[in-house]
């Protein structure tokens, strides 16, 4: 990695933390500078401004999560079991850190990143877990008379709607109360609630146990 590869990697993650952390409205082109111990001014002949600068951001995240993501289902000594709860857990753990308030951010100050990153979920995450399913299907792991794509739709529903707090703020606040924790915990309950309701019993106890 040349010395100018490395300036930008360290850039992309520290305005990525930043954007996690404050959102995108809230996070400034001084303050990354700042934190970079950089001017602003060699900041800007990186990135000619912040929204350049929170696509590049997300650009990075699509590329990691593609990679972990074909990885394992490329993995042929991986059982299925173990290959649906790690492209769940990978999905997760670079999905869950992108917060509600972050989401709302990006729907009215970047909706062209918005748009791209809705677009990737849709047809990378969604597309492949789709494709995992249908491998457990055939692998006679799944119920045959399982309707795959309600499964992948009653996935991205469920994790998208518990996130997003125009949807929880309609509850009592008691059960708002009870659904205040980490959003990694979020997708894995989800996960785990829709597939004990879809896989055998046999995979079951191997995916309990994965």
């Amino acid at each position: 990695m040349t010395k100018k590869s490395q300036k930008e990697s360290k850039i992309l993650d520290v305005a990525y933390q930043l954007f996690l952390e404050k959102g995108y409205r809230q996070t400034t082109m001084d303050e990354i500078a700042q934190v970079l111990g950089m001017s602003k001014k060699t900041l800007y002949k990186y990135y000619p401004g912040k929204i350049e600068l929170l696509s590049a951001t997300f650009e990075v995240l699509k590329t990691k999560l593609t990679a972990k993501v074909e990885g394992i289902l490329d993995n042929k000594y991986l059982p299925f079991p173990l290959k649906l709860k790690s492209t769940l857990t990978v999905m997760a753990s670079h999905l869950a850190p992108i917060n509600p308030e972050l989401f709302e951010d990006l729907r009215e100050y970047a909706p062209e990143v918005w748009e791209d990153l809705q677009s990737y979920i849709n047809e990378s995450a969604y597309i492949r877990f789709q494709q995992l399913i249908t491998q457990g299907v055939s692998l006679g792991l799944m119920n045959p008379s399982t309707n795959i794509n309600l499964v992948v739709m009653m996935y991205a529903a469920a994790v998208q709607s518990l996130l997003d707090p125009r949807f929880t703020g309609q509850f009592p606040e008691e059960m708002q109360k009870g659904l205040k924790i980490p959003a990694s915990d979020i997708y894995d309950q989800v996960t785990t609630i829709i597939y004990n309701g879809i896989l055998t019993d046999e995979a079951r106890e191997e995916f309990a146990n994965a």
